[in-house]
């Protein structure tokens, strides 16, 4: 009884990733009415200030799923994929509108070896002699009428985005297949995985996390980041 009441009752980890994932098909829900993305159709373009506002909740709820699948994928064990030959003929498919995956890592932080930004010396001075400067026509017959420049396009391509929201929906749909995907690369030795890192969750805070949570994802994301950290060894 004295054990019991130090160390708590025991965890529920099933609860918890229910919870959350039931939680983030709701955040997803919401960004696919923001942008106004259906089944079976595709945005072509989005005004800048709406894709910021959407790209800055699905940073963090992508990775609040991947430990969503790190925790389901724990004790799992599943057949080690067959090694096939390559084909003799390369075979180049077509770009279809097929199933988007999920990208079951994290990005990595870009490192920079560069010190900032180069200084530019003095613009070179060139001097013409004789009175004649090449820069300027000797005889005009036009008279040029400049056209108003056209106005700048503040949209952009929302492709890319709307593979993202699908991905991660597929994934909150069916996330016990995510999680034998997640398990069968960390079978296979490291000069097999694609990319080759040791985990799929990177060092140090989670993508997208906050020291003040501005919006629910941020707070889903501290607990689905505590779980992945916390399993139990079922070694």
């Amino acid at each position: 009884m004295v054990l019991y009441l130090f160390y708590g009752p025991p965890m529920d980890w099933d609860l918890a990733i229910k919870r959350n994932c039931e939680a983030l098909q709701r955040i997803v829900l919401t960004l696919f009415a923001m942008i106004g993305l259906s089944e079976g159709e595709r945005v072509e373009r989005l005004p800048f200030p709406l894709y910021r506002a959407v790209l800055a909740l699905l940073r963090p709820a992508e990775a609040a799923v991947r430990r969503l699948i790190v925790v389901a994928a724990r004790g799992l064990v599943v057949k080690a994929p067959a090694v096939r030959a390559a084909p003799s003929k390369s075979i180049v498919r077509g770009k279809g509108e097929g199933r988007v995956s999920f990208r079951l890592y994290d990005p990595r932080p870009r490192i920079s070896f560069d010190r900032g930004p180069r200084r530019k010396g003095p613009e070179p001075r060139i001097h013409f002699f004789g009175g004649f400067d090449p820069r300027v026509p000797l005889f005009r017959t036009q008279v040029q009428v400049l056209s108003p420049a056209p106005e700048p396009d503040t949209t952009v391509r929302a492709k890319p985005l709307c593979n993202r929201l699908l991905a991660i929906k597929g994934a909150l749909e069916d996330l016990p297949r995510q999680a034998r995907r997640y398990v069968r690369w960390l079978t296979r030795p490291l000069e097999r995985r694609r990319p080759k890192l040791f985990s799929t969750l990177r060092p140090g805070p989670a993508p997208g996390v906050r020291k003040k949570p501005g919006h629910e994802v941020h707070v889903i994301l501290g607990e689905c980041h505590w779980l992945a950290r916390n399993l139990p060894d079922t070694s």
